[in-house]
């Protein structure tokens, strides 16, 4: 299951994350937990210019571990100038010592739609070998929905786990798939929501209590954790490439790469499945206050 798993490099450059304690993992951390991370199978970084200094923590490790790379995805800044495009992927080549890029991802559907010229030059960078996929992330439905018939979009980065569930996503999954394209799912713990407990006072705890609730109620019938629950359902879903999932110290990789290992039964994935969040927007981390 490892393989499936891709490691976002968001908490090596800035703190993120609600429940995130520590700040961000000092250098020599970041070097460690990618040599855990590739020694137990990981073979996929997910980052971004935005991410701090997180390219720069990336061509570190790369120098120092030249026949053990690791395959790259990046995204723009949200406001990338057309003519800078090229010399934009050649400098994150430079700064991550490797030869190509796996996926250049614009940062935002905003950013796609706003830069959407970008796509020829983009191709042409895809011609060349410096990249191998053309991304975007997006956060809606109807965001998913627009991308279906763009055929040099070849990965497509949502967010999916336990409650922006397969209800909520399964059928446009579905129709990504079918049209060929690559499905990277991030979010896996909403932010770290998932841990937090009901009593919280926190307002988005608050307004998902039900939900968590029913979280916590099946952890305990399947005598697993939410940890195990939550990175399983994704990992199961058969038409879901890679599962990206973000951490801040070697104990919590080591803990996930334990997690992922567990298989949650299809009783359990019906029951997650059967879960649904009215008020979508509870869903999304940048709404949150």
């Amino acid at each position: 299951m490892n393989s499936k798993l891709i490691l976002g490099t968001v908490q090596f450059g800035l703190k993120y994350g609600i429940n995130n304690t520590i700040g961000k993992p000092k250098k020599d951390e970041v070097l460690s937990l990618l040599k855990v991370a590739y020694n137990s199978g990981i073979r996929v970084l997910d980052t971004a210019e935005a991410y701090g200094n997180a390219h720069q923590l990336i061509g570190n490790y790369h120098k120092k571990q030249d026949d053990f790379k690791f395959k790259i995805i990046t995204k723009f800044p949200h406001h990338i100038k057309h003519n800078l495009i090229k010399s934009k992927v050649l400098e994150y080549l430079d700064l991550m010592f490797v030869k190509n890029l796996d996926v250049m991802m614009f940062h935002s559907f905003d950013s796609f739609k706003t830069n959407y010229n970008a796509l020829k030059t983009l191709n042409e960078l895809k011609s060349e070998g410096l990249i191998n996929n053309i991304g975007v992330s997006v956060y809606t439905n109807t965001q998913l929905e627009s991308l279906l018939n763009e055929d040099l979009i070849t990965v497509v980065q949502l967010p999916f786990n336990l409650l922006d569930n397969f209800n909520v996503r399964g059928d446009l999954i579905n129709k990504l798939k079918g049209k060929g394209k690559k499905i990277h799912t991030r979010s896996a713990f909403l932010q770290g929501l998932f841990f937090k407990k009901i009593t919280d006072n926190l307002s988005i705890v608050q307004a998902l209590k039900p939900h968590l609730s029913i979280l916590n109620q099946i952890t305990k019938k399947e005598a697993c954790s939410m940890e195990e629950l939550a990175l399983s359902y994704c990992i199961k879903q058969s038409n879901i490439d890679n599962v990206i999932i973000g951490v801040d110290s070697r104990s919590q990789l080591s803990a996930n790469i334990k997690a992922a290992a567990y298989e949650i039964n299809e009783e359990t994935l019906k029951c997650v499945n059967k879960i649904s969040v009215e008020n979508l927007g509870l869903l999304n981390p940048s709404l949150w206050k």
